[in-house]
């Protein structure tokens, strides 16, 4: 036997239908008793068929019920839903409605049907129409064959990759117990170009971060290019925003794997989790908020030729403030800025700009020149201060993308002895030399007297053997100097 819930919407409805009615059909009441009959029925609370929820019927409903059914040969199928005279037509889309919607998807087949309908929405009260509903609008382009369309992917060796490893390890949905125990990090290149300053159209890339348990936006932010200090830039932007998490997941592009990025995550005391190569799945909430910077984001932008870098990062920050935070997520129940603010909450309190922008250096070690107490550092050279010229090898401390900043680093603490500069050879040809200050290493010399004690000691071990003088001098070393003559 068919499970219910298997069964047809319509043939869920007119069972129910029947159940209700039923009784009286087999016992029908005496005359003039059936709207009583009808009453008490109206008073009793049933169950929706696919819902599950409890709902009540109107006695005129019921009555129209009872009279379709008393006297059909199949009292069921009276019962069914029939078929609406409409079908194939959409009475609650106007003209302008239907030529507007058509109009879009030409222009935007890309879009969602949510999409739509919310422009739509925004077209029509501008033009003093009113707007059909959602369902409405949803219907008309599915039975007009209007379906999103996606753009053509050619299949490559990663995404091959990342097929043969979905199929062969085990994938499980998760989330995290508490805010900010996991931040999502990712760059996503956008479907549209940016005109730069100097008049070339170049392709955006977003760097996001979004936190596992709320799914709320710390930052998001454009860049033209994928590299380490825009990913760093968009970081201590996040953090300064929300704290410091306690673990940070990203994929394993050259970006994410880079010493900055790895040193600073270290020294601010966050783990870092790549995810295994060709396993975007992992990270699938960063790939689900691509999904809707393309499905709402971008396609409101279609129509902007010429968009800038400025304009897309305003019109992100709108958004996501506006309607991503706010709209309500079908898996969570609640908006993300709701689940965040409701917690629990194990972030850290972010340091202040300056210690964020010294995390994020890497550390390298360079011989120092003695000459000029000089070393080499991404071919430039860089002036030591004095008191550190008894250090042959130094510990450096940079961000490649820096080199206004430059520490000399304490190879054992780990503690920042003192900023270098690059050398300025113009500067020292008019400068005058200071004198040299004294460290620990090198104190100041004492005067010398004598000869030194362990020449001392061999001398006189040497005469106490009883061996003659083991080499010949020259006669003229040993003669006395003559007077000179008169």
């Amino acid at each position: 036997m068919a499970n219910e819930d298997d069964l047809p919407h319509r043939e869920r409805w007119a069972r129910l239908r029947f159940a209700i009615i039923g009784p009286l059909l087999a016992a029908p009441p005496p005359a003039g008793e059936l709207r009583a009959a009808l009453r008490a029925l109206a008073a009793k609370t049933w169950r929706h068929p696919r819902t599950g929820l409890e709902l009540r019927f109107g006695v005129s409903t019921l009555e129209r019920w009872f009279y379709a059914a008393r006297h059909a040969a199949d009292p069921v199928q009276a019962l069914r839903n029939q078929p609406r005279r409409d079908v194939g037509r959409f009475p609650s889309l106007s003209a302008a409605a239907v030529q507007a919607l058509t109009a879009q998807y030409r222009a935007h087949p890309g879009w969602t049907a949510q999409l739509h309908h919310d422009n739509l929405r925004v077209t029509l009260t501008a033009a003093g129409a009113q707007c059909p509903s959602y369902p409405s609008v949803r219907r008309y382009l599915h039975a007009r064959g209007l379906t999103r369309r996606h753009p053509p992917r050619r299949g490559t060796a990663a995404a091959v990759a990342a097929r043969d490893r979905l199929e062969q390890r085990e994938v499980r949905s998760y989330e995290v117990e508490h805010v900010l125990q996991l931040l999502h990090l990712d760059f996503h290149h956008g479907s549209r170009k940016v005109l730069t300053r100097r008049g070339q159209y170049v392709t955006p890339l977003l760097v996001g971060f979004i936190d596992d348990r709320s799914r709320f936006l710390c930052h998001a932010q454009w860049y033209t290019h994928e590299g380490t200090e825009e990913l760093v830039h968009g970081l201590c932007q996040a953090l300064q925003k929300v704290g410091l998490p306690r673990a940070l997941m990203s994929d394993r592009g050259a970006a994410m794997l880079a010493g900055e990025l790895t040193a600073g995550l270290h020294r601010l005391g966050i783990l870092h989790l790549p995810t295994l190569p060709y396993s975007p799945h992992v990270n699938g909430k960063q790939e689900n908020l691509w999904g809707r910077v393309e499905g709402r984001l971008l396609a409101m932008l279609e129509g902007e030729p010429q968009l800038s870098l400025a304009q897309l990062n305003l019109a992100t920050q709108a958004w996501i403030t506006q309607e991503y935070h706010r709209t309500v997520h079908s898996e969570l129940g609640a908006t993300p800025l709701e689940r965040y603010l409701a917690g629990p909450y194990v972030g850290r309190e972010c340091p202040g700009s300056e210690a964020l922008r010294a995390a994020f250096r890497i550390e390298v070690q360079r011989q120092q020149r003695r000459s000029d107490g000089t070393v080499s550092l991404a071919g430039q050279r860089f002036e030591l201060p004095s008191r550190y010229r008894h250090l042959r090898t130094v510990q450096l401390r940079y961000a490649r993308w820096d080199l206004s900043r430059v520490d000399l680093v304490d190879a054992r603490s780990g503690a920042i002895l003192c900023p270098v500069h690059p050398l300025d050879k113009a500067a020292n040809a008019e400068a005058q030399r200071r004198r040299l200050e004294p460290t620990d290493a090198a104190p100041s010399a004492a005067p010398v007297t004598g000869i030194a004690p362990l020449l001392r000691q061999l001398i006189a071990d040497y005469a106490a053997t009883g061996l003659p003088p083991a080499y010949l001098p020259l006669p003229r070393d040993t003669t006395a100097p003559k007077e000179p003559s008169a």
